[in-house]
């Protein structure tokens, strides 16, 4: 099913644009929650005339974002974990690990922004990117250190 999103939502796409989505997801939650409107020619003309209204959302949206990339720029966290005598980790570092620990520094994140491919099973430095916003993600300096 085509619509048309009035809201900007992560995993579909920014506000304003047409997207295809299941007819049960459409139907029991974003519009339920009028997240979307269905892409009819008379909801597309009415996304025409609020076309300005949604290019001023998606810049302050996207000004949001480059400010939190600024701030995570550079942030660098380090984990304590147990390690066997060949310096591999008894269990793996995953997400919900870097969230905690970036809370410690007063850094709120979200666990699907968190870009972490697979779970860290060695001590030492690794990259590992923030999604903030589309197209916007910042590397942030996880160290994994012995405990």
């Amino acid at each position: 099913m085509k619509i048309i999103l009035k809201e900007t939502i992560n995993s579909l796409g920014i506000i304003g644009s047409e997207v295809t989505v299941a007819k049960g997801y459409a139907r029991n939650y974003l519009f339920p929650q009028n997240k979307a409107v269905q892409a009819t020619p008379q909801n597309r003309r009415m996304l025409e005339q609020d076309e300005v209204k949604f290019d001023l959302q998606i810049a302050k949206e996207r000004k949001i974002a480059e400010e939190m990339a600024e701030k995570l720029e550079g942030v660098s966290c380090t984990i304590a974990a147990k390690v066997s005598e060949e310096e591999r980790l008894y269990g793996s570092i995953k997400v919900r690990d870097i969230i905690d620990t970036l809370q410690k520094q007063d850094i709120s994140v979200e666990k699907r922004m968190v870009l972490l491919k697979e779970p860290i099973k060695t001590i030492g430095t690794f990259k590992v990117p923030i999604r903030v916003y589309k197209e916007v993600e910042p590397e942030i300096t996880v160290e994994i250190v012995p405990e």
